[in-house]
């Protein structure tokens, strides 16, 4: 299995938070991946930058050294996140464009997202853990 960490684990994992930190330790040493999304990377790095946190920033990206970088690199992920969108629209349950960017990622990928954000339950078929409960 294979793992993409939302923004919001991120943020724990920088804050030192031991159980988000403990349970990212137990999937490495079960041979698990972890990969960090580039929309998460972009807001990450962004809101570091503007708080001129440089020892977070080094610590970040020394976590995106260690877990790597996933990207939207392909049509099938943006065509997933417009089908994806329109489901939400239809259902009067649309997230932001963000979010639904992460959720086609971790789709295409078939992979699992770390998320503490319940509104990703609103994606059909998408695999979620929460390392913060």
């Amino acid at each position: 299995m294979s793992y993409v960490l939302d923004t919001n684990i991120i943020t724990a994992i920088l804050k030192g938070n031991n159980d988000v930190k403990t349970k990212a330790e137990d999937a490495i040493l079960q041979g698990e991946k972890i990969f960090i999304n580039a929309i998460s990377y972009y807001e990450i790095k962004r809101g570091l930058l503007a708080a001129d946190a440089t020892a977070q920033l080094k610590k970040f990206e020394l976590l995106c050294n260690e877990f790597g970088l996933v990207l939207p690199d392909t049509q099938h992920i943006f065509d997933t996140a417009a089908e994806i969108y329109k489901s939400l629209q239809q259902k009067g349950e649309l997230i932001g464009d963000a979010d639904i960017l992460i959720a086609s990622i971790v789709s295409f990928l078939g992979f699992t997202l770390v998320s503490n954000d319940s509104h990703f339950n609103r994606i059909q078929g998408l695999i979620i853990e929460n390392w913060l409960n």
